[in-house]
């Protein structure tokens, strides 16, 4: 009798021990779903032995992530778009190196039109790309994403919450890139860069049109292109392998390249 309640004792403390972190995933994903998702940033970042640094600039404190230390190797930087942040490259920060622009170009997107009615409307509706709201959120991911996923309202408004902190930085930002100062700073530099370049682009981007990369190639003659099949304007996350692939293959063409050039001399 004796051993027959100890074995229910064991079960019980067996199911409460699995019933315990399973009810605090359930109990975060419907009342804090920021949470998990910061949870998951920080498991990866983990796993991928990155570490979190702050830099100090112009009165702005930018936050970055890193691993391995300065050597003879050059360093590889990875610069994310507008409103979007360190952890986007978590799926391809082993293997790639990718700088990203954001231009302006003569062939309009949806997005394009969505800065005309911001426009005419003196900044006064809601800008794209900074959702505050679960529709606005649904309506970002149709923009970046060509290919289309129903994603629980509870993940939307994680990411809204993780996002709400830094949403009047990314207005401060917003506002100085449609500025005239700088709204074709790239198109007017883009004649100043002289290291090899390789752009990664999704033909279905809908927030800057892939014909932007004819307008970058044409004063670059030099530049690499390569295209991407049913892909929107989120090549690392929606083609992450196929963007790894290429930029592997680029800089081992640049190496090799260099090699070349050191056996020749």
């Amino acid at each position: 009798m004796a051993a027959d309640l100890d074995l229910v004792n064991l079960f019980i403390i067996a199911g409460g021990t699995l019933a315990i972190p399973i009810l605090a995933f359930f109990a975060s994903f419907l009342l804090w779903p920021a949470v998990l998702i910061k949870v998951y940033y920080w498991y990866w970042r983990r796993t991928l032995g990155l570490q979190v640094r702050y830099a100090d600039c112009g009165g702005y404190r930018f936050c970055y992530s890193c691993r391995g230390k300065p050597g003879m190797r050059p360093s590889i930087l990875m610069l994310h778009g507008f409103s979007a942040h360190k952890d986007t490259w978590l799926t391809v920060v082993k293997k790639i190196l990718i700088l990203i622009l954001d231009i302006r170009h003569p062939c309009e997107t949806k997005f394009d039109n969505h800065l005309e009615d911001l426009e005419q409307s003196n900044y006064t509706l809601s800008i794209p790309l900074i959702p505050t709201t679960i529709e606005e959120m649904e309506d970002t991911f149709r923009l970046c994403f060509h290919v289309r996923f129903k994603i629980p309202q509870q993940i939307l408004q994680g990411l809204i919450d993780v996002r709400q902190p830094h949403n009047k930085f990314y207005q401060e930002v917003f506002m100085e890139i449609v500025g005239e100062k700088s709204r074709y700073a790239l198109q007017e530099h883009l004649h100043l860069i002289t290291a090899p370049l390789q752009l990664i682009w999704g033909k279905q981007d809908q927030v800057v049109d892939v014909s932007g990369a004819a307008v970058i190639a044409e004063t670059l003659p030099g530049c690499r292109v390569d295209l991407l099949e049913n892909c929107g304007h989120s090549v690392v996350m929606e083609r992450p392998c196929r963007t790894a692939k290429l930029i592997l293959e680029f800089i081992i063409m640049q190496q090799d390249a260099r090699g070349d050039t050191k056996k020749s001399s």
